[in-house]
């Protein structure tokens, strides 16, 4: 069994959600030692949400759940890669498929992420 070294970031890690079958990143957000245990346990990612300070299902409000494929851990166990599948289609609390939706190339700032749900009208 793997498990991330919690103790060098003080208690998090940072977790990257990528898209088992096209490899797109999705979003990146932190897990500690209740939220890797929860996401072990029930096969949906479970974060650590900094701002609220607590265990924060993915998609427990808006139904865009991230099923586990499998996990990646880093050499030095303080960074894991989970891949992912995305339930309803956006991992963007904005509503973008990907938290990655912006793009600067060539001096422009575009939108490369198509927008899947109003965010407005899902947290209420």
């Amino acid at each position: 069994m793997i498990r991330p070294d919690f103790e060098k970031m003080k208690g998090l890690v940072p977790a990257i959600a990528q898209d088992a079958e096209t490899g797109e990143v999705l979003m990146m957000a932190y897990m500690n030692e209740d939220s890797w245990d929860k996401t072990l346990e029930t096969g949906e990612v479970h974060y650590w949400s900094r701002s609220r300070q607590e265990l924060w299902h993915k998609g427990g409000t808006s139904g865009h759940t991230q099923k586990v494929k499998s996990i990646r851990i880093d050499c030095d166990d303080d960074t894991v890669v989970i891949l992912i599948e995305q339930i309803g289609g956006a991992a963007c609390h904005k509503g973008y498929r990907s938290c990655f939706f912006r793009e600067l190339k060539d001096g422009e700032v575009t939108t490369c992420s198509p927008l899947v749900f109003d965010p407005k009208e899902v947290y209420k």
